[in-house]
Formats: C-alpha cells, sequence, structure tokens
C-alpha cells in the first residue's frame, strides 16, 4: 500500500513539473518594410515580444504612469509586421507563479516611462529573458535604437486611451486626483503635428490584427 502511494506521489509531482515547463520565446516584428532589404545587411528596425505559457508579452508606450506591459497572442501584435520566432530557452514555472512574476515587472515598467534609447520594448524583452534564464536576446534586435522616432513601439493610438482607462491603477488615480485630468493625453489636445504624432500614425494597427490587454502591476 505504501508503495503505491509513493509511486502514486511520484506521477503526480512528474505532472505537475510537466505543466510547469514551458518555453520562453521571443518573437520579432519588422516596424518598417524596409526591413525586407536592411537584414540581410545585419541590421533593422524591430519590436519584439517574449512569449511564455502560450502569452506574448511586450512593453510599449503611453502617456500614464501605471503599466505599459501587454500581453497580445503569440505572433500577431497589431501595427508590427511578424518576422521570425527565436527560442531562448526553457523554465519551470507554474503559469501561476510566472503570472506574480510578469505583474511584478509591469510595476517597473510604467508607459509614461518608455525611452527610446534607455528603456523600449526591446530592452524590456532583454531584461525579462535575463531574468528568466539569464540569457540576453540576440543583439541585432535591438542595434538601431539610436535612430530616432522610427524605432519607438509606441502602442497605436486606438489602444492607449481606451484599454489604459480599463486598469484599476488608471481608476484609483483618477479617484484620488478628484478630476479627469487623465482622461485624455495632452498630445491630442494640441493642434500642432509633432513627431509623436508621427510614429503613431506609422504604428496603426493593421487589418485583423490581435487584441491587446495591458498587465495589471503588482502594488509593492
Amino acid at each position: 500500500m505504501g508503495a503505491a502511494e509513493e509511486i502514486s506521489s511520484s506521477s503526480s509531482d512528474n505532472d505537475n513539473s510537466k505543466n510547469s515547463e514551458t518555453q520562453v520565446v521571443l518573437n520579432v516584428y519588422d516596424l518598417t518594410p524596409l526591413n525586407q532589404y536592411t537584414y540581410w545587411f545585419g541590421f533593422g528596425i524591430f519590436h519584439s515580444g517574449i512569449e511564455v505559457h502560450g502569452k506574448e508579452y511586450g512593453f510599449g508606450a503611453h502617456d500614464f504612469p501605471v503599466s505599459g506591459v501587454f500581453e497580445v497572442e503569440p505572433r500577431s501584435c497589431p501595427g508590427f509586421i511578424y518576422r521570425c520566432s527565436i527560442l531562448l530557452g526553457r523554465i519551470t514555472m507554474p503559469p501561476s507563479e510566472f503570472r506574480t512574476f510578469i505583474e511584478s515587472a509591469a510595476s517597473e515598467y510604467h508607459g509614461d516611462t518608455y525611452h527610446l534609447i534607455s528603456k523600449n520594448c526591446n530592452h524590456f524583452t532583454d531584461d525579462i529573458s535575463c531574468r528568466l534564464i539569464g540569457k540576453r536576446i540576440p543583439g541585432w534586435v535591438n542595434r538601431l535604437a539610436r535612430l530616432g522616432a522610427l524605432c519607438s513601439c509606441l502602442l497605436p493610438e486606438s489602444l492607449q486611451v481606451t484599454t489604459v482607462k480599463q486598469l484599476p491603477e488608471y481608476n484609483e488615480r483618477l479617484e484620488e486626483d478628484g478630476n479627469d485630468s487623465l482622461a485624455t493625453p495632452t498630445p491630442y489636445e494640441s493642434t500642432e503635428i509633432d513627431d509623436t504624432d508621427q510614429e503613431k500614425h506609422l504604428l496603426s494597427p493593421s487589418t485583423g490584427s490581435g487584441d491587446v490587454a495591458f498587465v495589471k502591476e503588482a502594488h509593492k
């Protein structure tokens, strides 16, 4: 009887281990059709997301001091052209534990802290990869981060206000302020056309693109 119980326990542990094991995949997208030509010379302008447990996670800019980390169906990030997937490694981490991990990371990646040179979408995937498997993403993915406006991974304009307003953090801050100061991002109130507007136009969602959901950040 004892032996049977021991075998059963061992089988259960193996099942749990299998359910917790998952690939860590880097999904890379083109920001411009010009990549078709420049890629073969070792450079291009790319967006990247990191896929774990069947969901892809990325980082984008918006105007609010809340999570800029979002999740989409793998290889279907709106506004970008899917190029390739790179297997970075494997981890053994239950989905619930990973969720806690990514929510904690989201608290470090607010949409209004996005920075083209030092904190863009590729810096996010590189950081998450290092934390999960101790391995960096390929250097060519973020090689042209200093190109300026063309490399900005701002979320499509149609997603920014409506999706951010669904975040509990957004509503809490709104209640604390006692006004609707966060309701409309200031760039859209201006009649001037600046580089930011051009970037958002460049990355407008393509037909048939997947839905974006922001990751709720963990409160520390």
